[in-house]
């Protein structure tokens, strides 16, 4: 059977399922595809390895032995914006939302097909293209305010210090910037998150904004660029 599937680059891809034969399945597509990739089964094993040599993307199951998943991808958070796929059981939406809430990119559903998969991979890897290890793409940002947005490296900066953005986050604040003083509904703020529509709640566009502001916070002066304007949604001052 050929599973050959285009991928915009080549990744390393860390798998961190307790599933051998689903794991092996993932890792055979990802590979097929051109990626390389390493497999743990652990969660406390792979949140050391993801801090002493992060790999391009995380293919992430939620319940894992040793440290779950919403744990692990909470951890992740703290310090580093890597993309991640969460994959799960099950299927009720509020571990989706979790995932999501945490710092998950995007997620799937057992049983899935593994070309979904490498087909999400692929999309995670686009949007972060750039971002990661020998896909950086030249060109100089073009300058909002104190911000700086390079769209094809998807950074964004504030002030010449790069915010440690997700790519959903990213997506987000751009849509901000690009419209300053306009307020979003958070149903037009989820449609930039999840194009597809899929069912995900409007609180996982809070949880996302209240990163956003924790980010912010870190590099900015004390005022709060991001309002919220009660019972409709949030605007960016600048």
């Amino acid at each position: 059977m050929n599973t050959s599937i285009p991928s915009p680059a080549a990744a390393r891809i860390l798998i961190v399922e307790d599933e051998a034969k689903i794991a092996a399945l993932l890792a055979d597509y990802l590979q097929a595809a051109g990626h390389t990739t390493e497999v743990l089964g652990d969660g406390a094993q792979a949140l050391e390895r993801l801090r002493q040599s992060p790999p391009d993307l995380l293919v992430l199951d939620l319940m894992l032995p040793g440290l779950d998943g919403l744990s692990l991808c909470r951890e992740l958070r703290q310090f580093s914006a890597l993309p991640v796929l969460m994959i799960s059981a099950r299927v009720d939406e509020l571990d989706r939302l979790l995932g999501l809430e945490l710092g998950a990119d995007d997620y799937l559903c057992k049983p899935f097909s593994p070309r979904e998969a490498v087909a999400r991979v692929k999309a995670l890897l686009r949007r972060a293209q750039g971002r990661l290890p020998g896909l950086a793409v030249g060109g100089p940002p073009a300058l909002e305010g104190g911000y700086a947005v390079d769209e094809a490296g998807q950074r964004l900066y504030w002030q010449g210090q790069l915010l440690p953005l997700t790519p959903l986050e990213f997506r987000l604040l751009r849509l901000l910037l690009r419209q300053p003083g306009r307020v979003f509904s958070r149903a037009q703020l989820l449609e930039q998150l999840h194009e597809d529509f899929r069912d995900v709640s409007d609180r996982v566009v809070d949880s996302h904004i209240k990163n956003i502001r924790r980010k912010l916070a870190q590099l900015t002066p004390p005022q709060e660029p991001l309002s919220a304007v009660y019972g409709v949604g949030y605007r960016l001052d600048l």
